[in-house]
């Protein structure tokens, strides 16, 4: 049974950082991207970051470039997305997904395999 637990979030003050992190179980990963996704009160579920298996291609959504940064670390079945320069729109459930087996970057909730629980995030102004 695939679990993704997702940690790291928390209250922050706009402009401050937080790191969150993302720890998969119950099989390895071998070709599919890892990323994020966010959902804000009221708002649809969007994509916010993704990083393929190898490391070498990353992908943003516009409103987060710049400041967020994803990682992984292949050996521990875990993704990471730092995050900084927070601002109080960036306020959001974020939710840990891996992609469809093939490799290719979720953009889109119809290509994620697995979904976390979420942890929240919340900035305040």
């Amino acid at each position: 049974q695939v679990q993704l637990v997702e940690s790291g979030g928390g209250v922050v003050q706009a402009g401050g950082s937080l790191r969150l992190s993302c720890a998969a179980s119950g099989r390895t990963f071998s070709t599919q991207a890892m990323g994020w996704f966010r959902q804000a009160p009221g708002k649809e579920r969007e994509f916010v970051a993704a990083i393929r298996r190898s490391g070498g291609s990353t992908a943003y959504a516009d409103s987060v470039k710049g400041r967020f940064t994803i990682s992984r670390d292949n050996a521990k079945n875990t993704v990471f997305l730092q995050m900084n320069r927070l601002k109080p729109e960036d306020t959001a459930v974020y939710y840990c997904v891996v992609g469809t087996y093939g490799g290719a970057i979720p953009r889109a909730k119809d290509a994620v395999d697995y979904w976390g629980q979420g942890t929240q995030v919340t900035v305040s102004v």
